[in-house]
């Protein structure tokens, strides 16, 4: 990332990562990562389970110390973070565990306290329409209820930043749709920006602005939902062709029958690789489900 431009966008952007590394016994979680979050954006981070998206959450929020690069909350260091700034931001981890010996109330009243903006009239009415017992100990309920006492948390403190890792992981189909309404109408009327993390691309589809590919690491791609579609397509070389594939290639697969598939970006000129002219060649359109799977596997 550009010196300059890096500077310019940790005191204007909510969330920017610059050149994160780290690794956990000798295997790397992040290997360089770049990220800025755009104010008012809906990114989704897709990856699959073990990409490193949970790791890469708590370095941008400065919940982890990488072993290199850096992170900025709007305009200051993740790691030294004042209230100010906290009270900004709300982030719910994909397996919440904090204060279980308190109930739903409880926690809920807690917290309040340290958000300005706090709506407890939100944290109630949710409670009562998800059907959550107020005075049930946050231990005693289910891993889905939990969630979505910890989604009640975030939303209610109506922060500026809404961060969530793997936020419909223990959740049902229904509340998995709601959560994914309040999310969109949150962006939508108060601007608040979001970064959640999934393995479920019709989540991404439904909600996010942009998507961002990690894999093994690496952020792979980012651009916007609807560019997808039409930057990335997978190129089909028969044997006979396939010493034309491009150097550059997100995923690169060869088959038993010595045909190479690809899959291709546009250039910075809106071109496809030369190879995609061949008259042998196939290129075909890729929707977001299909891209994360040809990269994934």
């Amino acid at each position: 990332m550009n010196a300059m431009l890096r500077e310019t966008e940790s005191t204007t952007a909510p969330l920017v990562a610059s050149g994160l590394v780290h690794c956990y016994e000798g295997s790397n979680a992040l290997n360089g990562i770049d990220l800025v979050l755009q104010p008012g954006s809906v990114l989704g981070l897709i990856g699959r389970n073990g990409a490193g998206k949970s790791t890469l959450i708590r370095a941008m929020l400065g919940l982890l110390q990488p072993l290199a690069g850096s992170a900025y909350v709007f305009g200051e260091p993740a790691l030294k973070l004042g209230d100010a700034t906290k009270a900004r931001i709300a982030y719910v981890p994909q397996q919440p565990e904090a204060l279980s010996w308190l109930t739903a109330q409880q926690m809920l009243d807690f917290v309040g306290r340290f958000y300005p903006r706090w709506d407890s009239s939100f944290a109630k009415h949710t409670l009562e329409r998800w059907q959550i017992q107020p005075n049930r100990a946050l231990a005693k309920l289910s891993p889905g209820e939990r969630q979505r006492v910890e989604l009640i948390r975030a939303l209610a403190a109506q922060p500026e930043l809404l961060v969530l890792d793997e936020p419909a992981a223990a959740l049902d189909p229904v509340a998995r749709r709601e959560l994914l309404r309040e999310i969109a109408l949150r962006a939508g009327e108060s601007g608040t920006t979001v970064l959640f993390s999934t393995h479920i691309v019709s989540d991404l589809e439904r909600v996010a602005s942009d998507v961002a590919f990690l894999h093994q690491g690496k952020l792979l791609m980012r651009c916007t939902v609807d560019e997808t579609k039409e930057r990335y397509a997978r190129l089909w070389l028969p044997p006979q062709a396939s010493f034309a594939a491009p150097a550059q290639a997100l995923s690169r697969r060869r088959h038993d029958d010595g045909s190479l598939s690809l899959v291709v970006a546009r250039d910075a000129h809106d071109q496809w690789p030369e190879a995609a002219g061949l008259p042998s060649a196939r290129l075909d359109a890729l929707g977001l489900e299909d891209l994360f799977v040809e990269i994934a596997e």
